[in-house]
């Protein structure tokens, strides 16, 4: 584990914020549950398969 200066931290925090944005829904239990499964069969993480049906959606 790396150790990071706590100003070092807050920078790469602050950073990060500008270069990402968090997206976040609340879903029925067992959908979400079936939706991890057909992922986890998929080998895939949530984030990499939302990027893909995003970019889909936008074409590229």
């Amino acid at each position: 584990m790396i150790v990071i200066a706590e100003k070092s931290r807050a920078d790469y925090f602050k950073e990060r914020r500008k270069e990402r944005k968090s997206f976040s829904v609340l879903l029925e239990r067992k959908k979400a549950e079936k939706f991890e499964k057909k992922l986890e069969e998929l080998q895939k993480t949530k984030a990499e398969w939302l990027n893909e049906k995003i970019d889909e959606e936008l074409g590229k």
